[in-house]
Formats: structure tokens, sequence, C-alpha cells
């Protein structure tokens, strides 16, 4: 005991210099992102030897500066307490344009101008004036084309997905999943319903939310959700809370889609039953249900397991991907998420992967358990999908026994 109460502090104390400095700059970070999303695309395309005329290069300045000043400014009003969603849209958008705009602004800003002086094309001028255009045309383009992707309705995915548990009886069985809808400032009402149309032709036994339903309280996006309540399954229709629901009264919205006919997984399961075979579908609250206080909600795995055969294979429904540490710990046989839009505009899906273990797609977990992450079916924030579409899922599972028997 000795030993190990002398060494802790000392431990404690070693590491703490090197975390100061990393703390610090996590705590500035919100101020100092703003500022370089805005100063780097500025300096690239004005003040990198293009030598524009003087009123060019002032009316850009000026449209930057607005741009960082009015971001946060509308996101806050659109976000905060006052909840305006034409501010929120604005912000928004600027947020996603920023983005696009500086990292086309980084990556053509070297390796163009760096491919074009090993070519020898022009002077310092033309180079740094090609540059500039080049990433403006790149933004206008990545935009138009990300905001068509953000607004279609999702093309169907769909895949096979073998379960070694699972009976002969439920070979066949088709489960459709959406997810990360995030109704909210845009009005999507007609989006929504021609998504539950395309839901309703894949002919489902089993119809899963993993949760995200929208950025707003229930009684605020309801027009955009009640489109939901005509999603048809022949079995079960099942959803579970995203993190984004603990933004916006969750209870809520568990009880409009109880109202709508959908039943609310918050740990607990039901059975799905089909040629004489047994499937345990299961649902957690998301990881972050503890801490928002809401008495009752709690990402709590064994009571969602509670009173369900260990020999039938579970079909578990998580918001997250990291939940499968927990769920391969339990040996279950697949977990189905969202969460991570599949990063929604490239390279963020860089930043993900530091926080979840998938993007996107089926990943295999310990011995047993499969986790299928769904890219989302609509957009979060930014109204822009670059290089990640959205998605509604159909993944039919597949039973070894009666691929044996034929």
């Amino acid at each position: 005991m000795t030993d190990t109460s002398d060494t802790r502090p000392a431990d404690s104390e070693a590491q703490a210099p090197r975390r100061r400095p990393l703390l610090r700059l996590m705590r500035y970070l919100p101020l100092i992102a703003p500022v370089l999303l805005w100063a780097v695309p500025c300096g690239v395309l004005l003040y990198t030897g293009q030598h524009w005329p003087l009123a060019v290069t002032l009316t850009g300045t000026a449209l930057f500066v607005l741009g960082l000043a009015g971001m946060p400014l509308a996101m806050m009003r659109g976000h905060g307490r006052r909840q305006q969603d034409r501010m929120a849209i604005l912000g928004d958008s600027l947020l996603g344009g920023s983005w696009i705009l500086f990292t086309w602004s980084v990556l053509l800003g070297v390796l163009l101008r760096l491919a074009l002086t090993v070519a020898g094309v022009g002077d310092s001028q033309d180079r740094a004036r090609i540059v500039a255009w080049a990433v403006l045309g790149t933004t206008a383009v990545l935009l138009a084309w990300g905001y068509a992707e953000a607004r279609r309705v999702p093309r169907v995915r769909r895949l096979d997905i073998q379960l070694p548990r699972l009976g002969a009886g439920l070979d066949g069985t088709r489960v459709a999943l959406i997810t990360d809808t995030h109704y909210g400032p845009l009005d999507r009402a007609r989006w929504s319903e021609r998504v539950c149309e395309t839901v309703n032709t894949l002919e489902a036994d089993l119809v899963c939310h993993t949760g995200d339903i929208a950025d707003g309280t229930a009684e605020r996006r309801r027009a955009q959700a009640l489109p939901l309540g005509t999603v048809r399954a022949t079995k079960a229709r099942v959803y579970v809370t995203g993190n984004h629901e603990y933004y916006s009264e969750a209870q809520g919205w568990v009880d409009l889609m109880d109202e709508l006919g959908w039943e609310p997984l918050r740990n607990r399961h039901l059975l799905l039953e089909r040629g004489g075979d047994t499937l345990v579908v299961a649902g957690v609250d998301d990881v972050t249900a503890e801490s928002s206080g809401l008495a009752g909600h709690r990402a709590h795995l064994e009571g969602a397991l509670n009173g369900a055969d260990p020999d039938l294979p579970v079909l578990l429904l998580a918001h997250q991907p990291k939940f499968v540490d927990r769920a391969a710990a339990a040996g279950i046989d697949l977990q189905l998420s969202g969460h991570t839009h599949g990063g929604q505009i490239w390279p963020f899906h860089h930043l993900v992967r530091l926080d979840q273990p998938a993007l996107a797609g089926l990943s295999r977990h310990g011995s047993r358990t499969l986790l299928y992450t769904s890219r989302g079916t609509g957009f979060w924030g930014p109204p822009f999908r670059v290089f990640a579409p959205s998605e509604i899922t159909l993944l039919v599972l597949r039973s070894p026994q009666a691929t044996a028997a034929h």
C-alpha cells in the first residue's frame, strides 16, 4: 500500500506538465478554429503573390472578416437560447463552406503550386492566380454537389450478412436501417415522406432507426417526423435514442416515436420469430444518456438482454459505433449504429476516426460480433455531403444452416 500511494502522486506530477499545454490548447480550440478556417483561405487567395487590384484585395478581405465575425454569431443565435432557424441555416452553411474552402486552400495551395513550379508554368504571380482560381472553382463545384447530395433521398445500400448462430427459419430476414435523419432548421417534411416511401418499397421484416432523429424538440420538429408513422414492417419498427435527442428533451422523442407506432427499445428487447426460429432484437440508450440528467436514461446492455435466452442470436441497436466494445464483450452477434455520417464532409472523417472504431460499413469486433455503421440518412448542421453519401440500408440476414441445406 505504501508503494502504491507513494508512486501515484509522483506519476501524476510527472504527467501534469505534459498535459497542461494540451489542455490549454483544447480550451482555446473553439476560438482558434474559426480564425484558421477563414484566415488561411484569405491568405492563400489574396496575399500569396497574386497582386490583385487594391479594390479586389480590400473587398475580398472584407468578405472574409464578415464571414469570421458572422459565422459564430449566426450559430449562437441559431443554436443557442433563441433557436432562430434562419440564423442556424446561415451559420451552418458558413461553417460547411469555410471548411471546404479551408481544405482546398491548403491542398491546392501546396500541391498545385508545387506542381506548377516544377512544371515551370508562368511566373510566381501567374501561379498564385492559377491556385486562387482553382481553389474557388473547386470549392464552388463541391458546395453545389455537396448540397445536392445532402438534400436528395439516399440511395439504398443492400448487403447480405451471415450470422453463424442465426436459425435457418430466419434466413432471408430483411432489416431496413435509417438513422441520423436530423430533422432541423431546413424544413424537410417532403424529404421525410420520400425517405419513408423508399423504405416501404424494401418490404422489410424489421425497420430500425438508430437515433439522432432531429435537432430540436419533438414539438418543434413534429411535422418533419410525422411521416415516420407511415413506415411499414411485417414484424416490428424499433428505435433507440441518439446523442442529439439528449440536447432536445429526449423523452419527448421517445413518446412521439411510441405514438407513431415505433417500439422505443430503451434498454430492453423484443423477440422476432420467423420460420420456427427466434432473433433477439435489443436496444440501448445512447452512451451520453446518463450524463443528460434525465431520470432512467442510460446505456444499460445488461438490462436490454435481461430475460433473453443466451443461446439465441442478438441484433443490437446502439447509436454510436464505440458501444461495440461492450457488445463484443457480451457476445452480441450484430450491432447496428449510425452517428458518424461517414465523416459527412471530407476530410472530416479523419477526426471522426479519433472517436469511433468504425466510420462506415461492416466490421468485425472480437470473435463473434459484427458491427454495421451507417453513413446516415440525413445530415447534421452544414447542408453538404462531400465524398460521404447518405444511405438507406437493407441488410438481409443469412443463416449458415440454410446455406448448407441448399
